[in-house]
């Protein structure tokens, strides 16, 4: 299960909800990250699981006759946003799942540079370090 916590600097007032580090779910894997350019603190989709990228009839039937797996999409170039990994529905039927993985990236721009950022880290906006909630502001996945 992973956490998301409220960070908030004590001298410029920055504010936060990151996981603060590497955190994974069942089907989820982040990095919070600090990106130089926007100057902010963000999680970045590191691995999401998804369905098989094979369709190959089953093996041992005849012909190539058999169940099929189901089709799936190519596997997205870009990772998605952390809120819409989150919000995505979980294919039900499905029991072969493959995790892709993803370098990290800011939600902004692929262009921007960025850091991965771990708790206890610095503020983005003013260098100081950043004070962590005692409790998780969101459990999720």
């Amino acid at each position: 299960m992973g956490r998301t916590y409220w960070f908030e600097c004590a001298k410029c007032g920055y504010r936060a909800k990151v996981s603060g580090g590497a955190d994974r779910g069942f089907n989820l894997c982040v990095q919070t990250i600090l990106c130089r350019n926007c100057r902010e603190l963000c999680d970045a989709v590191t691995g999401l699981k998804a369905l098989a990228s094979s369709t190959a009839a089953s093996p041992g039937k005849p012909w190539g006759m058999g169940v099929a797996k189901p089709a799936t999409r190519p596997p997205p170039a870009s990772p998605p946003r952390f809120q819409e990994a989150l919000n995505r529905l979980l294919y039900t039927g499905a029991r072969e799942r493959e995790w892709l993985q993803f370098k990290l990236q800011c939600p902004v721009s692929a262009l921007h540079k960025v850091d991965p950022w771990n708790d206890p880290g610095k503020c983005p906006r003013c260098g100081l370090l950043l004070e962590k909630n005692a409790l998780p502001f969101r459990i999720w996945d």
